[in-house]
C-alpha cells in the first residue's frame, strides 16, 4: 500500500540539479482504476493503482499499487493505446529529516510551469505527524485535479 501527501511548491530548494533526477514520461491506458505506462529514463513500467482512499484535506491518500517492467517496445506498443495526452516532468529526489524523501516533479509541456512535491509515509501516523519543510506549499492530497491522471485528460 503506497501512503502518501502532495503539495504544491512555493519555491525550490537550493542547488536543485545537485540532487538525483529523471525524466519521466506517463500515458494513461484507464482512469479506474489507474492503468499507466512509465518511462523514467531508460526504465519501462506498466502500473496499476487503484485509490483506497481519497482522503479529506490534509490528509494522505491511500493506494494499492502493483508495477511490471516492460520493453521499450512493450512501452511504445502500449503508449500508442494511451488516450489524452501524455504526461512529462523531471522528478528530483530529495532528502527529508526522518528518512523520508520529496520526490518534486516539474512539469513540461502542456502542463509547463506546474511544480508538485509528494512524499510517501510508512504508515498513517507519520503521515499525520509529518511537518512540511518551508518550500512546500498547500497540501492538494485531495484535489484530484493535482493528480496526474486528470493532468493528462485536462
Amino acid at each position: 500500500m503506497e501512503i502518501e501527501r502532495k503539495y504544491l511548491v512555493v519555491s525550490l530548494p537550493g542547488n536543485l540539479d545537485s540532487y538525483p533526477h529523471v525524466e519521466i514520461e506517463q500515458c494513461y491506458l484507464c482512469t479506474s482504476p489507474t492503468v499507466r505506462v512509465r518511462r523514467m529514463g531508460d526504465v519501462y513500467i506498466l502500473t496499476i493503482k487503484e485509490n483506497l482512499s481519497k482522503g479529506k484535506k490534509g490528509e494522505a491518500i491511500h493506494n494499492r499499487e502493483e508495477e511490471f517492467d516492460l520493453s521499450a517496445e512493450s512501452y511504445e506498443r502500449l503508449k500508442a493505446k494511451c488516450e489524452g495526452r501524455p504526461v512529462l516532468k523531471t522528478r528530483y529526489k530529495i532528502p527529508l529529516a526522518g528518512g523520508l524523501v520529496a520526490e518534486l516533479d516539474i512539469f513540461h509541456g502542456a502542463h509547463e510551469g506546474l511544480r508538485l512535491v509528494e512524499v510517501e509515509f510508512p504508515d498513517t501516523a507519520a503521515s499525520n505527524t509529518f511537518t512540511p519543510p518551508v518550500w512546500f506549499g498547500e497540501d492538494v492530497s485531495s484535489d484530484r485535479r493535482y493528480r496526474n491522471s486528470w493532468l493528462a485528460f485536462n
